[in-house]
């Protein structure tokens, strides 16, 4: 009888001490049933850091991660909603309300978390321009004699830099441009953002006008610096495309000036299903953040030749280095 006793003890520390260990590590591990997180972002490179980051810590969170894909927005959301991808950091609010609403809306979507916030956009022009003609506001192009300033190629309409076709920034200037009655006077020049705003800021050397859309966190407010370079335009009321939802004056403004485009926060979008799956996941998208400030300085380093895969993710390891004790923080919060 003694034995059998000894015999049951045995057994059932056994099992209790087995449980303990499959306790344990539920308690540590992602709580998703596949440990391999998808990703993908734009071609817009400074994207690329973005994910990196969240990426690093996903990984000490001891999730495996696949090497982000290369998509453009509207497919990226579809993939997203789809569930053929997990995350994407392209979640830029308000302006891709239209792609998380085409691509299955709450339904299937969740934004997380700001991971850039105070994003602002707008017009801008070189401030010798501004200060020769006394242009304040983006409507003053509707006279053929201001716009005429712009015109880089000569063919009698201001040439204003804009979008890579496909981007939110895209529909809104057209959309600008037809509400401000500037269609006759200016002309939309969309393509390769990056390899406009070069050609832009050559001109700009020569001494030349120079309309472009800006926006910021980017390279470009670090090399012609508002107020001292280039000034943002006014606009003379807020009119925005009907996807981006019911927007007015106070959205649009900064600093007392209408800018014309919402101020916006950029945010993570993930799949429900994925982040029902994985809070410890969820919970790092809510709190891991990068300033407007360290987005610029990215930015500028990869404008001057440090865009190689390589360097991308030597600069996140790098980021995370200089914040390593709030990024350590954010990860202790995840896991628990």
């Amino acid at each position: 009888m003694k034995l059998k006793q000894k015999f049951f003890k045995i057994i059932l520390g056994i099992i209790l001490t087995n449980l303990l260990i499959v306790f344990t590590s539920c308690q540590t591990s992602p709580n998703n049933k596949s440990l391999t997180i998808r990703s993908a972002h734009s071609n817009w490179i400074e994207e690329s850091f973005q994910t990196e980051v969240v990426n690093i810590g996903l990984e000490k969170l001891g999730y495996k991660v696949e090497k982000p894909k290369e998509i453009d927005y509207p497919a990226l959301y579809i993939s997203i909603g789809n569930g053929d991808l997990d995350y994407s950091v392209v979640y830029y609010q308000p302006g891709h309300k239209k792609y998380f609403e085409n691509a299955g809306g709450e339904e299937k979507l969740e934004g997380v978390g700001i991971l850039t916030p105070n994003g602002i956009q707008g017009y801008q022009i070189d401030k010798k321009t501004a200060d020769k003609y006394n242009i304040t506001n983006l409507q003053q192009l509707k006279d053929p004699e201001i716009a005429q300033v712009f015109d880089s190629d000569k063919d009698g309409k201001a040439n204003l830099v804009g979008c890579n076709p496909g981007w939110g920034c895209e529909l809104t200037i057209d959309h600008h441009l037809k509400a401000y009655g500037l269609e006759d006077t200016v002309e939309h020049n969309r393509g390769q953002y990056t390899i406009l705003l070069a050609d832009a800021i050559t001109r700009y050397q020569k001494g030349e006008p120079i309309l472009y859309y800006a926006y910021n966190p980017h390279w470009i407010s670090a090399v012609l610096k508002p107020g001292k370079d280039v000034v943002w335009l006014e606009v003379p009321f807020t009119s925005l495309p009907e996807s981006m939802g019911n927007l007015s004056e106070k959205d649009t403004s900064v600093d007392g000036k209408n800018l014309g485009l919402p101020k916006g926060d950029q945010g993570i979008v993930a799949n429900k299903k994925f982040l029902e799956a994985n809070s410890v996941a969820k919970k790092w998208f809510e709190l891991v953040k990068i300033p407007v400030a360290d987005m610029n300085t990215e930015s500028l380093r990869i404008k001057e030749g440090e865009d190689q895969p390589e360097d991308i993710q030597r600069h996140a390891q790098e980021w995370v280095k200089n914040h390593q004790q709030e990024y350590d923080n954010w990860l202790e919060v995840a896991r628990k």
